[in-house]
């Protein structure tokens, strides 16, 4: 049996913390801040936990 390989796409968008739950980051943070107030780019600064509808179908993914 080959061995399984971590779906790419999704080891740069998610993250498993040591409690073992997923994190993302949040969109609209890349580009175009001089029209986002400050305020909102902290807020968006900060990862989020993933949906938990979603939650399996990323860990089949990550291989977890």
């Amino acid at each position: 049996m080959p061995k399984n390989k971590t779906h790419s796409g999704a080891k740069k968008r998610f993250r498993v913390t040591g409690s073992g739950k997923l994190m993302r980051e949040q969109a609209g943070a890349r580009h175009l801040f001089e029209r986002k107030s400050s305020r909102l780019t902290r807020r968006l600064a900060s990862d989020q936990p993933v949906a938990s509808a979603d939650v399996p179908k990323i860990k089949k993914l990550l291989g977890k």
